[in-house]
């Protein structure tokens, strides 16, 4: 059975402790790509991250975009909804049915 993470600085991912998610508290880019890697390389099939967090690590994450595991999601953080996450889903969802889903439109 694959586990659940949840990455990104600890004032936003420390009450997931509480649901019985692994936490992973990083504070900078380099310590960020290191846990991301490791949890990848692990057995963790979800990964949340901040979006805080996601958008410091573009690049990294761009590199599991096409694999099955770990998924990747972006979560708002203390700081803030950017949208990024949202934004994100929808676009995976779009190339899974072909159809927008908060508009019900057909994508091209």
């Amino acid at each position: 059975m694959y586990k659940i993470a949840v990455m990104g600085d600890y004032d936003s991912i420390y009450g997931f402790a509480t649901l019985g998610l692994s936490i992973c508290p990083v504070k900078t880019r380099e310590e960020a790509r290191d846990k991301l890697r490791q949890l990848a390389g692990g057995e963790y099939g979800i990964i949340y991250i901040t979006e805080a967090m996601a958008a410091e690590l573009k690049e990294e994450i761009d590199e599991y975009r096409e694999k099955t595991l770990p998924a990747i999601i972006q979560i708002p953080g203390v700081s803030g909804n950017t949208g990024a996450g949202v934004e994100g889903v929808k676009k995976t969802v779009e190339q899974a049915v072909g159809s927008d889903i908060l508009f019900g439109g057909v994508s091209e």
